[in-house]
């Protein structure tokens, strides 16, 4: 009996003990650092605290359908979606977030050496960037339209419908746009292997919200007209429901394919990848669904993003989207 009692009190502290750890404080100082008005070089301006924003409310107006990513509107056509096939896990863990800090800023539990951050703030048009050696590290980067989650440790996206919108898009966002090791902006042609992988949680949202994008760079081959748009968007709606767009080319228009239903507030993983014949392939939680890319988008360069790119726009500082990332990786391979 006495061994057995000495066995209880030691399993009970171990769980104290671990409940414990897991209460560490919220980040509450807020960071300093270099930002940038799109494009432009890094500047000195002071981010704000890391508290939670307001919660979202009804009432907002929304959008049909496809955002056009950078782009302006694109009008929208639902089909039942791809060909799709279950599959064994092999993406992220959905329940992904072990291991993250609370403490600090998001560059502290997450590698953004190759990622810009957009915000819904700044000027019309231009809105304010944070340049990757800003963001990196414990003490990097964050305000209220960025930071970590204090009881998760999510690096957390707010996008309020009122926020500033780029030059070419109907919609403000909070999200983080791909970039390369040399500080330039990521620009890959379709060739080889280049793959997103996720693990998200939306926890509120107007309508929907884009938490991931394939988005056209420049033009690498000669002759191509310039183009705003996506190649691809994954939209999360407020029903639950998940829709890949993808872009029918580079002057617009896009067709929606349904995925799969997952309860707000859910964790789930997702893995886009584009491979340099063409294929898309979109991996939800262990089920693979593959798509084509139309021809037309050949010889565009692209890039990735991922983030909270809410799909409504309004008066509201309060009625918006807000996103979680529990795990992020990005690789690309010939």
């Amino acid at each position: 009996m006495t061994r057995h009692l000495r066995t209880a009190l030691l399993g009970l502290s171990l769980v104290v003990t671990a409940a414990a750890v897991g209460c560490s404080p919220a980040p509450g100082e807020a960071s300093s650092e270099g930002t940038t008005s799109s494009g432009g070089a890094a500047g000195s301006s002071s981010s704000g605290s890391t508290g939670t924003p307001a919660s979202s409310s009804s009432g907002s107006s929304s959008s049909g359908g496809g955002s056009g990513g950078g782009g302006g509107s694109s009008t929208t056509t639902s089909t039942g979606g791809g060909s799709s096939t279950s599959t064994g896990s092999g993406a992220l863990d959905a329940g992904a977030g072990d291991g993250l800090d609370p403490s600090v800023a998001p560059g502290g539990n997450f590698d953004l050496s190759l990622w810009e951050l957009q915000e819904p703030i700044g000027s019309p048009g231009a809105p304010t960037t944070i340049l990757p050696a800003a963001l990196e590290g414990p003490k990097g980067f964050h305000d209220s339209y960025f930071y970590t989650d204090p009881t998760d440790g999510a690096m957390t996206f707010w996008d309020p419908e009122d926020g500033v919108m780029t030059a070419n898009s109907s919609y403000p966002r909070s999200e983080l746009r791909e970039m390369t090791a040399s500080g330039a902006a990521a620009n890959w042609p379709v060739a080889g292997t280049n793959t997103l992988s996720v693990s998200v949680a939306v926890t509120q949202v107007p309508d929907h919200v884009c938490v991931g994008q394939i988005h056209l760079g420049t033009a690498i081959q000669s002759g191509l007209a310039a183009s705003t748009k996506p190649l691809l968007e994954l939209y999360y709606y407020a029903t639950g429901k998940l829709e890949l767009g993808i872009e029918d080319g580079p002057t617009g228009n896009q067709t929606v394919h349904d995925i799969t239903t997952i309860p707000l507030g859910t964790k789930f993983s997702y893995t886009i990848v584009l491979a340099g014949d063409g294929t898309i392939t979109l991996v939800v939680d262990g089920a693979t669904s593959t798509f084509t890319m139309p021809a037309s988008f050949n010889g565009y360069g692209m890039y990735f993003k991922a983030g909270d790119y809410d799909q409504t726009a309004g008066t509201s500082g309060s009625v918006g989207a807000t996103v979680k990332i529990y795990a992020l990786a990005v690789s690309h391979a010939p």
